[in-house]
């Protein structure tokens, strides 16, 4: 063999991996695109209604087109950098968090509600005054996602808006530098639209924007947080052997910041959220994975023709309740589900004929919401499936789900040589077999 070929072929090996590397490192780790949800992202729409001549009129819209990753407490905190000195006079349906510095009004005697140069907008509380609100308002910045509830996954409010006097030659009145201040969401650039069109209430009678523009958002769970949020554990009835979370899934026994409590040990009396509404860090009992949510896959039975799951879902977080909270599961026998107990279901097909990915959440007022860590810190429900004779099998861990995540963060499943496998005897069914003709056969050449 010639050994300038072999170091030539070792060469480029190194240079394809090198390219590799280097291909992978240039991706953003902002573009959050999810497989399950290919086309997910949240749209805010400022939709230009009427132009006076100090001031105009703004709706601005948020839609949370996603299948299953929703927005929770304390909510969003959408803002934006004006183009100039312009200023919010009033809005409706929501409400800055700061004034600012408005003394250039001061002759005027009424002050507007916001002079920031990038106000923060946050939506009003539920139940707040009638001459406030306007439609799709007043949730408390939580949106829903859009296969739970389709009556909150939009949040909307008006403002009216004092026109720039510095830096607006070419008339503009739409802001830069999209914010939607929620962790992991990185929004893109204004981009202009044909004018958005919405009915009256009560009547059939179309009003159309005199402008419209949409800034996309984009989920990245990378930017989020550095480090998971959930594991899976995995168990069958055939194999005694449960399958834990993989060591350090979420973090370390002992590592710094990493805070938990033991087992022999009470939760220290909890201090509850601040003023800013800030959600408090994870305080987890202590385990090998120190994850906040653990969820277990439980092979529970098998019938002639169909075979049954248990799924439980633990909350190990004593400082968080998970309010409309959903399960979403990718295993190729959920195209055979028959029937779901206790939780509600309903399949995700982002390819069209392809039917392997299913979503579970919880049923209104009974458990849509899973307590903090304790006795009653856990939500479960059972799945019956049918056997698709073509490609069901309990051998190499099929019946394990590939891939699952919890309120759209992607739990770490433990590795696939892992699995709880069928005993022995049921692997060996075939080589004890050939086993057996083969030695009759020796018997018949000897004899």
């Amino acid at each position: 063999m010639n050994p300038f070929l072999f170091v030539d072929q070792r060469s480029l090996g190194m240079a394809l991996i090198l390219i590799f590397f280097f291909l992978i490192s240039s991706i953003s780790p902002s573009y959050g695109y999810d497989p399950l949800d290919p086309h997910a992202n949240i749209t805010i729409t400022w939709d230009l209604l009427l132009v006076n001549d100090p001031t105009y009129d703004v709706r601005v819209s948020l839609y949370n087109f996603q299948l299953f990753r929703h927005v929770e407490w304390p909510g969003w905190k959408l803002s934006w950098k004006w183009k100039g000195d312009e200023a919010i006079w009033d809005i409706w349906g929501a409400e800055a968090t700061e004034q600012g510095n408005c003394s250039r009004f001061k002759s005027g005697g009424v002050l507007p509600h916001c002079c920031e140069k990038q106000p923060v907008i946050v939506d009003l509380m539920p139940g707040a005054n009638y001459n406030k609100q306007v439609s799709n308002c007043c949730k408390g910045g939580v949106l829903s996602s859009m296969t739970q509830d389709h009556t909150m996954y939009v949040a909307a409010f008006r403002m009216n808006v004092n026109k720039a006097t510095i830096n607006n030659t070419n008339n503009s009145f739409m802001p830069l530098d999209f914010n939607l201040g929620v962790p992991g969401y990185t929004c893109g650039d204004p981009f202009q639209v044909p004018p958005s069109k919405r009915k009256e209430v009560g009547g059939r009678r179309w009003i159309q924007a005199l402008e419209t523009w949409n800034v996309t958002c984009i989920y990245s769970q990378f930017r989020a947080s550095p480090t998971p949020k959930c594991c899976v554990s995995l168990s069958a009835f055939y194999n005694s052997t449960i399958v834990p979370c993989p060591q350090c899934s979420c973090n370390c026994e002992g590592l710094a910041g990493a805070k938990c409590v033991k087992q022999d040990e009470t939760p220290p009396l909890l201090e509850p959220p601040h003023a800013n509404d800030e959600e408090p860090q994870p305080l987890v009992r202590c385990s090998n994975h120190m994850c906040p949510i653990r969820v277990h896959w439980h092979v529970k039975e098998s019938y002639r023709e169909y075979w049954r799951v248990k799924i439980t879902i633990t909350n190990l977080n004593f400082v968080k309740n998970y309010s409309q909270w959903n399960l979403v599961v990718l295993q190729p026998n959920l195209r055979n589900v028959t029937r779901v107990f206790s939780f509600n279901y309903q399949p995700l097909n982002p390819y069209g004929n392809i039917n392997d990915t299913g979503m579970f959440w919880g049923i209104q007022h009974y458990n849509d919401m899973l307590l903090q860590s304790g006795p009653s810190g856990n939500v479960q429900t059972e799945m019956l499936l049918s056997k698709d004779p073509g490609i069901f099998t309990f051998r190499e861990g099929w019946t394990f789900p590939r891939r699952i995540s919890f309120n759209g963060e992607e739990c770490v499943m433990p590795p696939p040589d892992e699995y709880p496998r069928l005993p022995n005897s049921g692997h060996s069914v075939t080589e004890r077999s050939f086993l057996i003709f083969f030695s009759l056969f020796l018997l018949i050449v000897v004899l």
